[in-house]
């Protein structure tokens, strides 16, 4: 298919901006990534990462532009989760059937790639160079390094928004009449800490595993990385009890690692020196709409719809967006107008339900994943489902090991935890959990 050729701005040269930058190019646009940031290919990791989890919906983005196996190079499979609770042995829980996995990749390492491949492709990138302005009609950008100072005008046909929850770009559109927003910060904040790999280079915990250690209003979860290392996240409240404000000094860390992380004290320096290096980030679900303005602007990834990290989803989703936006591009070739309303259309209701299934999962990894209830749900689900594959699709891998819509499987998820609700309430369940009285009542209430 041939597209008439476009001068095509895309703000952000992050994750969601290269491969957007990477799809566009092949259709033979002359493409300009602009981002306010340095090369992240020269400067060190801020340490404000959390590791990716590539799932089903990534992939598929990637494989659609034929990068999808020089990424995998760089990650490692996850197929289960591996529960760290206090006074049990490690146990673990297997993600989805055989063959299913979610792929833990460095945020900057990938960053790094997809930059690399999208100049290849023959895509500009401008770093250091900041948008302070856009107008909106015309396609005009305005760049400078202060912005009270010169500015540098460029003129585009197209100017794409991937500039994250706090983008520029959107900023200008919500000045427009009837532009819909909100941002929801959550009062847990989070901390990036390492695990360092073994004298030899191995992994000090299982590498194919997502770590977890929930407790409570708080948690720990550790991905691997290829080095050897964990890349850590530590989600605690900002104020409270228990809270990254009553950590202070050295000794407080060492007291909260003791008390609640005790199997990770053998890397203790490594932690408490990261505890006290890197920021703690703050979380915010950001939602608006309109994505885009006439045939001219459109909002890609977190600038149109920032989630909290808990279900592994964000570049996912973003990664998503760049996919469908590709499909209604080869069904409408050239007419802009009809691609960005159908593209907003399309994804909107799903990046709602994925902002709240993210929600719910927070819940559950840091609070549920520890009570025996939930656990037995779980068991009961997953059985049932063993019995009836077709009847029964988890919630997690309806999102994760799918590409099916996201309001699906939240509208999936609410009938599914109806049932259970009632299931749950039989007498002597912990008992008869595997019986054909709940799988009968499963199937009648279906």
């Amino acid at each position: 298919m041939i597209q008439t050729q476009k001068k095509v701005a895309i703000i952000g040269s992050g994750l969601v901006g290269s491969l957007l930058a990477i799809y566009l190019k092949k259709y033979g646009h002359d493409i300009t990534v602009f981002d306010r940031r340095p090369d992240i290919r020269n400067v060190e990791f801020s340490g404000r990462s959390i590791n990716l989890a590539m799932s089903n919906r990534g992939w598929n983005a990637l494989h659609e532009v034929g990068i999808e196996e020089e990424i995998k190079k760089i990650a490692i499979p996850l197929d289960k989760r591996a529960m760290h609770v206090v006074g049990q042995p490690e146990y673990y829980q297997k993600y989805g059937k055989e063959g299913e996995a979610i792929w833990s990749i460095s945020r900057g390492v990938l960053n790094r790639k997809m930059i690399d491949l999208a100049e290849e492709a023959g895509v500009v990138f401008k770093f250091e160079e900041k948008v302070w302005d856009v107008d909106l009609p015309e396609g005009n950008l305005f760049t400078g390094e202060t912005e009270k100072g010169a500015w540098q005008e460029y003129q585009y046909d197209l100017i794409f928004g991937c500039d994250g929850a706090f983008s520029r770009v959107r900023h200008k559109m919500q000045r427009r009449s009837r532009f819909d927003y909100s941002q929801d910060f959550i009062d847990v904040g989070y901390k990036e800490l390492t695990i360092a790999a073994n004298e030899d280079g191995t992994h000090k915990l299982d590498r194919h595993s997502f770590h977890i250690w929930p407790r409570g209003k708080f948690m720990l979860i550790a991905m691997p990385n290829l080095d050897g290392s964990f890349t850590c996240t530590l989600f605690m409240p900002f104020e409270g009890e228990v809270s990254f404000e009553n950590i202070k000094t050295n000794d407080d860390a060492k007291d909260f690692f003791k008390a609640y992380f005790p199997n990770v004290m053998q890397d203790l320096d490594n932690l408490l020196l990261d505890f006290f290096k890197n920021p703690t980030s703050a979380m915010v679900t950001m939602k608006c709409f309109p994505w885009t303005y006439w045939d001219k602007v459109a909002l890609v990834g977190d600038s149109a719809h920032a989630i909290v990290p808990f279900y592994g989803q964000g570049m996912n989703a973003g990664f998503e967006d760049i996919f469908v936006l590709d499909a209604l591009i080869k069904e409408h070739q050239d007419d802009w107008h009809t691609i960005f309303e159908a593209y907003e259309k399309v994804r909107k209701p799903n990046a709602d339900a994925i902002a709240e299934l993210s929600y719910r999962n927070f819940v559950e990894m840091s609070s549920k994943t520890a009570d025996p209830k939930f656990l037995l749900q779980k068991k009961i689900e997953k059985y049932f489902a063993s019995q009836h594959p077709d009847k029964w699709i988890p919630v997690y891998s309806r999102v994760t090991f799918s590409d099916r819509p996201y309001a699906e499987a939240l509208a999936e998820g609410d009938a599914q935890e109806a049932i259970m609700k009632e299931v749950m309430s039989l007498p002597n369940i912990e008992e008869k959990w595997n019986s054909a009285e709940v799988e009968n009542l499963i199937l009648s209430l279906l």
